[in-house]
């Protein structure tokens, strides 16, 4: 296979010949010079092409190359300590591939609006492209994570038959003449798996037929849900809590010249360390009362109330212990206290919101068949969900991270959607 050159090793290639094969990002004449930053997918570099070098007549046609064309240019890497990369190129050859169209993403600020209907190019920015490999690299490092801690990857199907968490937010389809769903999380399969793997997770998209358009929801987001046999709440904390930080420094480390791109406070990513704080939803209420927000029992932790709860924290915290009919059916209800479950949301610091949900699950049959009976569920739809406390039932729990709140968080970006390739909203399916 032949070796290929990739921008972002380019201090590999320190004094010798390399050739780019990517696309004009910009063009820019001073005289006899040229200065063409290219970009190749991997990274951005300079190139530096002398008409001397190239002769008249290819360095007239090179001037003429517009945004987003495709070349190959070939030259000496050469290190420069006043490029923003390190690095230059001394171009030798410059051969044109295909010359683009007028580029419509000019070079200047632009609508989001605008830039949303052709997602399909917006990609190709440089700030688009850091926050994709942030997204990258924290998908990456969830699957590293999970598999070094000894759990098995076992994919959950897509369609379903059931509503782990009731109809509402839902997308049904007819499945030949039965009723079926777009599977809103894998969880309910991972409980079954684990109890044949001990530790399971899955990993990808789910859907929400939420009718919601603030800047946190996407209908289609990808999650991760590990599941644990022989794992009560506490555990389950610990793990959740050692995932986020393995993440962050992850992406402190291997993602620093995207956090720069993107102009992100990493001081605020430093601060992610354990223990992070925990408080209860009955604490949390007293907060949000004291900002005038007039919670009563019961009440959900809407967006306007995640914010003021992170703001109170420089560090992700863990709510727990809420009311119990506010909560999924598989949820686990106190022994001290039947009134709420064992559930936590871990709540990321800088108004960024839930990025964790979890708790510990129903492992008693009876339990298990009153709740789906106070929430009107019929027991046929889940007659497999319920075998698994018919036949070895042990102590369970689980929780589903967000990846594009997550990597949103760590980019530091305002609007979810930034963090998806190409985003899922109540108003928009294309591109």
């Amino acid at each position: 296979m032949e070796k290929r050159f990739y921008i972002k090793n380019i201090a590999e290639y320190e004094d010798q010949d390399v050739t780019i094969k990517g696309w004009l990002y910009n063009l820019r004449s001073s005289g006899k010079i040229l200065f063409i930053i290219v970009r190749d997918g991997s990274g951005f570099v300079q190139c530096v092409a002398m008409k001397n070098e190239l002769g008249e007549e290819i360095f007239e046609q090179v001037k003429k190359i517009t945004q987003e064309s495709s070349l190959e240019i070939t030259g000496k890497v050469r290190k420069d300590s006043r490029s923003p990369w390190g690095y230059e190129i001394d171009a030798k050859c410059i051969q044109l591939i295909h010359l683009s169209e007028e580029y419509p993403i000019a070079l200047k600020d632009h609508g989001v609006a605008f830039l949303s209907n052709i997602r399909h190019l917006w990609l190709r920015s440089p700030k688009q492209r850091a926050i994709l490999k942030i997204r990258a690299t924290v998908e990456n490092g969830i699957r590293d994570f999970l598999n070094l801690n000894g759990f098995t990857l076992v994919d959950s199907p897509i369609l379903t038959g059931s509503a782990p968490e009731g109809t509402s937010s839902l997308f049904e389809l007819d499945y030949f003449g039965d009723k079926a769903y777009l599977s809103q999380t894998g969880q309910l399969y991972q409980e079954a798996t684990a109890m044949a793997f001990g530790r399971t997770y899955c990993f990808g998209p789910t859907f929400r037929a939420e009718k919601s358009k603030t800047r946190r929801h996407l209908t289609e987001f990808w999650m991760v849900e590990p599941e644990m046999a022989y794992c009560e709440f506490e555990e389950s904390l610990q793990i959740q809590e050692a995932l986020v930080i393995y993440l962050a420094n992850l992406c402190l480390t291997e993602c620093e010249r995207e956090l720069i791109v993107l102009e992100r406070d990493i001081n605020k990513l430093k601060l992610i360390t354990s223990p992070f704080p925990r408080v209860t939803y009955a604490e949390i209420l007293e907060l949000l009362n004291r900002n005038q927000r007039d919670k009563q029992w019961g009440d959900d932790i809407t967006g306007l109330d995640e914010t003021i709860i992170s703001n109170e924290f420089e560090k992700p915290v863990f709510i727990t212990h809420f009311p119990i009919e506010s909560k999924a059916f598989y949820m686990k209800p106190d022994p001290a206290n039947p009134k709420v479950v064992l559930a936590a949301d871990l709540m990321a610091p800088e108004g960024y919101g839930e990025i964790i949900g979890g708790s510990q699950r129903i492992d008693d049959l009876s339990q298990l068949l009153q709740r789906l009976k106070d929430f009107q569920l019929n027991e046929e739809d889940y007659k497999w969900y319920i075998d698994l406390r018919r036949f070895g039932s042990v102590p369970h729990s689980g929780f589903g991270l967000g990846l594009e709140r997550f990597a949103g968080w760590m980019a530091g970006i305002e609007h979810i959607r930034e963090a998806s390739p190409f985003p899922r909203m109540i108003e928009k399916i294309y591109p």
